[in-house]
């Protein structure tokens, strides 16, 4: 059985790309954390 290299440097192109894809999306939307919790509303 033959060695192709083809395949084994498609496979590391797709786990690059797909690492780097992941941490790019890390903090889109704000940085990451835990909200606080709410504080129930008081009644006047």
């Amino acid at each position: 059985m033959k060695f192709c290299w083809a395949n084994t440097i498609m496979m590391l192109v797709i786990i690059a790309l797909g690492t780097l894809s992941m941490l790019s999306a890390c903090g889109q939307k704000g940085d990451l954390y835990l909200p606080e919790k709410e504080q129930p509303a008081e009644k006047k």
